[in-house]
């Protein structure tokens, strides 16, 4: 008898292969910060531990040529996530539809979530000091598991009910937009030595 594994879940990691540029978004971030008076309040409103660009800006490609190099580094790495996810595309490109800056303060969470109306959404990653949160990724089949029981501990990691993605400065992960995922806290003293910085976006059809 054979068993197969179905209905995979794809997660893509790789560097940015850009030192330089990270070093200098990691400048244009803690600007943004500082600068965005809209973003901040929007972030304290909201209960975010930092700050975020999400509500405030929607225009960082074209505001600071910074962010335009990183869409452009990022093209390549979102086309060959679609071909090995295998989409349909019907001749085009995947367009990028937003794209917004995260600082996280020490301890700071960003609790589950999807990215409604895109296809495939992903972050890279600028600064990280030790003991930073990872990316934690759901099984989209959780919820329907009804009375299913847990999976082992050594499980490999595709059966797995949560997977944690560990960030570095310059890495970059992508995922379809269904895919719930979130942030959990730093934990441990090395937490409290810096703001964990990212830079998240979404692609659309």
């Amino acid at each position: 008898m054979t068993t197969r594994a179905l209905f995979a879940t794809h997660f893509y990691e790789s560097d940015l292969g850009a030192s330089a540029l990270v070093e200098e978004l990691d400048e244009a971030c803690r600007a943004l910060a500082e600068e965005d008076q809209a973003g901040r309040r929007w972030s304290r409103s909201h209960g975010y531990r930092g700050y975020t660009s999400y509500a405030s800006l929607n225009d960082l490609p074209s505001r600071d040529p910074r962010f335009g190099e990183l869409v452009r580094l990022l093209k390549p790495h979102v086309a060959a996530f679609a071909a090995d996810c295998a989409m349909d595309l019907g001749g085009r490109r995947l367009k990028l539809d937003s794209l917004w800056v995260n600082l996280l303060k020490p301890g700071g969470a960003h609790s589950a979530h999807i990215h409604p109306h895109s296809v495939v959404s992903g972050t890279v990653y600028v600064a990280v000091p030790p003991g930073s949160g990872a990316l934690k990724l759901e099984d989209p089949r959780l919820p329907m598991m009804m009375a299913a029981p847990p999976r082992l501990a050594q499980a490999p990691e595709s059966l797995r009910s949560f997977v944690y993605a560990e960030p570095a400065p310059g890495r970059v992960f992508l995922w379809e937009s269904w895919l719930r995922h979130e942030v959990v806290p730093g934990t441990g003293p090395k937490a409290a030595r810096g703001d964990r910085i990212s830079i998240s976006f979404n692609y659309r059809l």
